[in-house]
C-alpha cells in the first residue's frame, strides 16, 4: 500500500488485511524507533524481509530502502492517490487528534504541537506532506508504469473514497468479491 503522507494508506491497509485475514504491517512502526530515531538500515531490511517471507500480508508505507523487498513478493500494489486538498484535510485532522489525545504511535512516539506549526518538512509532517505531494505522485506514476511493463504484479490506483469502497468491497450488495489471500503455490 503506497500513497502520499496522510492519504489514508494505513486505514485502507488495515481494512484490506482484515478482509484477507492477513497480517498488516506499518513500515513506520518498524522504522521509527523510540524518540523518532530511525532504525539501522540492515535491521530495517531484515525485519521487512521476515514480514514479506510469509504467505499473506499487507504492508503499508513507501520507504525506498525496502521497496525492492516488498515489490519482489507482492502480487498487488495499491496506490491511495487522493487529491492534495483531501490529503491535507485528513492529515490536519489526524495530527490534531493525535496531539490533543496524546496518542502514542510507534515505539512510544507522539506527535507534538510544535511540530505541526513548523515550516521545515524534516520536522513537520504537515509541511512534508504539502511539499512532497506532487513529487511523490510523479514517483508513483513511474512505479505504476514500471510495474506494468516489467512484472506480473497488479497495480491498483484509488483516486477517491468511492474507489476505496469499491476496492475493499465495503460489504454492500453488488460490491466486488472479497480479495483473495495471497498464496505462493
Amino acid at each position: 500500500m503506497v500513497g502520499n503522507t496522510g492519504a489514508g494508506k494505513s486505514t485502507v491497509a488495515r481494512a484490506l488485511a482484515e478482509r484477507l485475514e492477513a497480517p498488516w504491517v506499518e513500515l513506520d512502526a518498524i522504522f521509527h524507533q523510540e524518540h523518532w530515531q530511525p532504525i539501522e538500515l540492515t535491521e530495517f531490511r531484515a525485519r521487512v524481509c521476515a514480514v514479506v517471507a510469509g504467505d499473506a500480508w499487507v504492508v503499508d508505507g513507501r520507504y525506498s530502502a525496502v521497496a525492492d523487498l516488498v515489490r519482489a513478493r507482492a502480487d498487488t500494489i495499491v496506490w491511495v492517490d487522493l487529491p492534495r486538498s483531501t490529503v491535507m484535510r485528513q492529515l490536519i485532522g489526524r495530527s490534531l487528534r493525535r496531539v490533543v489525545r496524546r496518542e502514542v504511535l510507534w515505539n512510544g512516539n507522539r506527535e507534538r504541537w510544535r511540530d505541526l506549526i513548523r515550516r521545515d518538512p524534516q520536522k513537520s509532517v504537515l509541511a512534508y506532506a504539502w511539499k512532497n505531494h506532487n513529487a511523490n505522485t510523479r514517483r508513483f506514476e513511474v512505479i505504476a508504469a514500471e510495474t506494468a511493463a516489467t512484472t506480473n504484479t497488479s497495480f491498483v490506483r484509488l483516486h477517491s473514497r468511492a474507489d476505496i469502497d469499491r476496492f475493499l468491497g465495503a460489504g454492500r450488495p453488488g460490491s466486488p468479491p472479497r480479495p483473495e489471500r495471497r498464496t505462493d503455490a
